[in-house]
Order: C-alpha cells, then sequence, then structure tokens
C-alpha cells in the first residue's frame, strides 16, 4: 500500500495533501515541508481513576533556587512536575541561566540532569568550569534522542531535567528531521508526559524565529506549563526574564540579570544601576518610575535637542519611533516649542525598551528641558501618559512609583492630577493636567535647589 504523505508548515503546523506556496493558515511563503506521518502501535488502555478536588488541602511543591530574580518570574520556585519551556535568540545566555541554575540546585542536593542536543559532554564540562561550577553532583548526557534522555532519567530518578534544544532533539521511530513539525511536537509531548508522570520538572530551551516568537508550532506553548522569555535590548549587558504564561503564578513579574565574564548575576535593584552614572546639572535628564510587569524600575529619559543643518532628524532609543513623532508635534502645537529647525535625540540609559504610555511625560520634560536649556530638578521623578489635547491624562501603578522613587531618595514627583487626588502625601507631589505646567517648573529656581 502506497504510504500517504502530507505538507506540514513549518511555522503554524498547518497540514494539506497537497504542496503550496503559501501557508492559508500564518501566510507565510515557502514553509510547507514534505513530511511522513508515522504510525503507531494502539497501546492497551491504561486503568485512570478521578479525584475529589475539594476538601483536602494542597500545596503546590516548589524547588527553589538561590536566583531570587528566577524565583519570582516563576512565582516562588520551580514547581515538582512542571514543564517549562525558556525561549530567546542565540547569544542570549539561555544555556548559561540553566546551567548555573542546575549548579546551584546540585550543591543544595538536588538531583538534576542536563542534556544537550548541540554539544558534547567535554565542552558542558568546559562551559560548567568557565561558570564556576561547584557540584560533583551534576549529571549530563549528550544526545539528540529524547529516548535517551528518558532511559537516564530511570537510571538515576533526578528531581530537575533540562533539554538543550527542542529544535535539535528528535524520536528515532519518525523518519522526519529534527526541528520539524511532528519531531518538535512528539519531543514535547514525551517530555510532558515524563514530567506528569514522575513529578519531574522539565525545563526545554527552544529556538526563535526572525519574529521573535518560539520556533515550532503555536500547539506547544499551550501544552507547557509555564513559558519564559529571555530577552536583552539592543547592545545593553542586561537580560529580561519574563512569563508569557504561568499556570502557577503571575505573568506581570520580570526578573533582571547582568552577563558577566563568570556568567550571569543576578541584579537585584536595577534602579540604583540604571541610575548609577546619571550627570547632574545637565538639560535634558529626567528620572522615570517604569513598571515593567508589576515591577517599578527608575530609568533615565535623556534628551537631546540641537540645530539641524539640513533636513531635521528625529531619533528614538528605548521607545516607539512614531511615539516620538507624535510627542514632538503634542510640544510644538499645545507648548508652543518651535522643533521645526532642530535634530530630536531622545534615549532610555541602559539599553531598557519602555513600551507604556507613562513614559510619554518623562519624554517631553527631557525634550522641553534640552531646548530651553534649563535644568530640571534632580530630586524629581515625572510620568504620565499625553493625549493629542496636551492634557495630562492618569497611568496605572502610581503608588507603587512613587515608593520605588522615594527608595531611592527621590523627594518630588510631578504626576497626573487625576492621580494626585487618590495618593498619600508621603512625597511632595506636583499633580498637573496638561503639559504647558512643566514649563513652570524648568523656570522655578526653588525646585533646583
Amino acid at each position: 500500500m502506497t504510504e500517504k504523505r502530507a505538507f506540514v508548515c513549518q511555522e503554524c503546523g498547518y497540514v494539506h495533501p497537497q504542496w503550496l506556496g503559501k501557508c492559508p493558515n500564518c501566510g507565510n511563503w515557502g514553509t510547507m515541508v514534505e513530511e511522513s506521518p508515522s504510525f503507531k502501535k494502539v497501546k492497551p488502555r491504561e486503568q485512570v481513576r478521578s479525584y475529589i478536588l475539594q476538601g483536602e488541602d494542597f500545596e503546590e511543591q516548589r524547588i527553589r533556587t538561590s536566583f531570587e530574580e528566577f524565583n519570582r518570574v516563576l512565582g516562588g520556585g520551580i514547581v515538582e512536575g512542571s514543564v517549562i519551556l525558556l525561549g530567546g535568540a542565540p547569544g542570549m545566555g539561555k544555556s548559561t541561566l540553566v546551567l548555573q541554575i542546575l549548579d546551584d540546585l546540585a550543591s543544595q542536593g538536588v538531583k538534576v540532569l542536563y542534556c544537550s542536543s548541540e554539544e558534547s559532554i567535554k565542552q558542558i564540562r568546559s562551559k560548567l568550569k568557565r561558570l564556576g561550577g561547584r557540584s560533583s553532583g551534576f549529571l549530563g548526557l549528550s544526545t539528540s534522542y529524547v529516548d535517551d534522555l528518558i532511559e537516564e532519567f530511570k537510571s538515576h530518578k533526578p528531581k530537575v531535567i533540562v533539554l538543550d534544544s527542542l529544535q535539535a532533539s528528535s524520536v528515532r521511530e519518525i523518519a522526519s528531521p529534527s526541528g520539524s513539525i511532528v519531531q518538535v511536537r512528539e519531543v514535547t509531548s514525551r517530555l510532558i508526559k515524563l514530567a506528569k508522570g514522575e513529578e519531574v520538572a522539565v525545563i526545554i530551551i527552544g529556538h526563535i524565529t526572525k519574529e521573535g516568537i518560539i520556533a515550532g508550532p503555536k500547539l506547544i506553548e499551550h501544552l507547557v506549563d509555564v513559558v519564559l522569555y529571555f530577552e536583552q535590548r539592543q547592545d545593553s549587558p542586561f537580560r529580561i526574564l519574563r512569563a508569557v504564561k504561568n499556570r502557577f503564578g503571575s505573568t506581570n513579574e520580570i526578573g533582571v540579570f547582568e552577563m558577566t565574564e563568570k556568567g550571569l548575576r543576578e541584579v537585584k535593584n536595577p534602579s540604583e544601576i540604571f541610575l548609577a552614572e546619571r550627570p547632574h546639572g545637565v538639560p535634558g535628564s529626567v528620572v522615570m518610575p517604569a513598571i515593567e510587569g508589576t515591577r517599578p524600575l527608575l530609568v533615565e529619559v535623556q534628551a537631546l535637542v540641537a540645530p539641524s543643518y539640513g533636513s531635521w532628524r528625529r531619533t528614538a532609543m528605548g521607545i516607539d519611533y512614531n511615539r516620538l513623532l507624535l510627542l514632538v508635534g503634542i510640544i510644538e502645537k499645545r507648548m508652543g516649542l518651535d522643533l521645526s529647525h532642530r535634530d530630536v535625540f531622545v534615549n532610555v540609559v541602559g539599553g531598557l525598551w519602555i513600551e507604556e504610555p507613562a513614559v510619554d511625560l518623562a519624554v517631553i520634560t527631557a525634550i522641553a528641558s534640552s531646548h530651553l536649556d534649563k535644568v530640571f530638578p534632580p530630586d524629581t521623578v515625572v510620568f504620565g501618559e499625553v493625549g493629542l489635547a496636551g492634557e495630562v491624562r492618569s497611568v496605572l501603578y502610581a503608588k507603587e512609583r512613587l515608593e520605588e522613587a522615594k527608595r531611592l531618595g527621590f523627594k518630588k514627583a510631578i504626576i497626573p492630577r487625576t492621580n494626585f487626588k487618590s495618593l498619600k502625601r508621603e512625597m511632595e507631589l506636583f499633580g498637573i493636567r496638561e503639559i504647558r505646567e512643566i514649563l513652570s517648573f524648568l523656570e522655578r529656581e526653588d525646585l533646583r535647589s
């Protein structure tokens, strides 16, 4: 009998009996690849039972690491029996992160197993030595077959397993190459079955596409318990770990790490680092309490307004370029400042990327400060969304922003008038309704003392 074949989209997993140049499901071109289906023998039905869900106290068993930033993102540690998918660009430090975490757990007496599909045992040992590995109870395995990993688990029964990486691993019974939709799906399914059946925590490292999402069918992210992304903004030494899915905790937390010669180091007080080299007495420098997840971070927003020789330029680093163009238009119309013959450069120091609209007022203040050559009060923070009419709108987490600013020694804050009404006066607060009021703060000498 002729074996039926199918064409599978390598981006979304769509299956079609004939080759197509464009995937009808996701719209990508040239992603349909021929794959042969794998037929499996039907296993005898296993006995299953149901359980009463209420009436008994149940507490998730978590494995805590010494990396509090990592624990924070997961909601308090690694849950036993959970499957975590960790994605990130090449060179981001995914393998470095998990090796340091496994070494830390092994030093606590937790049995761990690291399986690499891309590196030899000699390479793993070398990397672990460079990272200052402390534990001798670290199990390593070099294979591209997930079946070997499962057999190794049966021999040693570790509490935490890492597979590095998903796209380079495969199952022997399936003829498709590693990284194909069929292989990725089957490898993930087998690891999920192992995790749930044996109460072992599994961390799977995945590659990401040029669009910034984990390679493979979207189904994979639905199957696992936690999806983490390890990110870096531009050439910043800082890495941000964030959860986009977490069945055991919030997705509103981030962890901040710094890449050093000896691996990743936790940044427990990122606000202090981002402001450590802030210049004093220089126009165009403003501090803004940003929110990453639910975590307040104080960042410096810098602006430089300079004469334009020819056509003007607008450059944005750390904020959306189109947002900058919009804010420049608002400044000219609502504040009466002429920037038509000026170049405007805006930068968020530290390589951070601020997406929330609360940065609007800080950007406008920094631009006005540079244009007028007036130093903004160094002990004052600014935040607020700005509308096209020049009105200053309220933002979320105002209390948390001010608490972080106060903790780092700031005494004053310029905030939306709406937020001003609902906050306790633990700092000297100035509530404003429109951006024109910023000009008066730049003129007041008493605020700069």
